[in-house]
């Protein structure tokens, strides 16, 4: 399956994107440290955000098929940007909070933490990334 995204540069490093199955737009600002505004998300923290909005999708499929309702799970993600040898992610570190007494059996949070390290965001980041996706039972 394809998506197609465009997205237009509109000056002082903003540009604008538009998803096209729904027509839906966000917009990217560059960082402050990168001489930008960072008056909205930058394109890195994209990243971090489809990193764990990716991980909350693939634990709530898997709640609903074992009528699990993890209504309220949160995740926070920090990404850390190093410099060398060229200025890229060099870390997406994810913290997933599961509402307590949810998940209770220990053989179940296992299964749900396998799969939340199956997502393809997950999965798709260069090994170099450190990207440790970690679990809380409590909010």
């Amino acid at each position: 399956m394809s998506v197609e995204i465009k997205a237009v540069y509109s000056g002082k490093l903003r540009c604008d994107a538009t998803h096209g199955p729904s027509g839906m737009t966000l917009h990217t600002d560059a960082p402050v440290d990168n001489g930008g505004s960072g008056g909205s998300f930058s394109p890195t923290d994209l990243v971090g955000t489809a990193l764990g909005t990716c991980v909350m999708t693939i634990v709530g499929l898997m709640a609903d098929r074992h009528q699990l309702n993890l209504e309220g799970m949160q995740v926070h993600v920090v990404k850390e940007m190093i410099a060398n040898p060229v200025r890229r992610i060099g870390a997406l570190k994810t913290t997933v909070t599961i509402p307590a007494g949810v998940v209770d059996d220990p053989s179940m949070r296992l299964r749900i933490e396998a799969a939340a390290r199956k997502c393809p965001v997950h999965q798709s980041l260069h090994p170099d990334i450190d990207a440790p996706i970690n679990f809380r039972y409590s909010v």
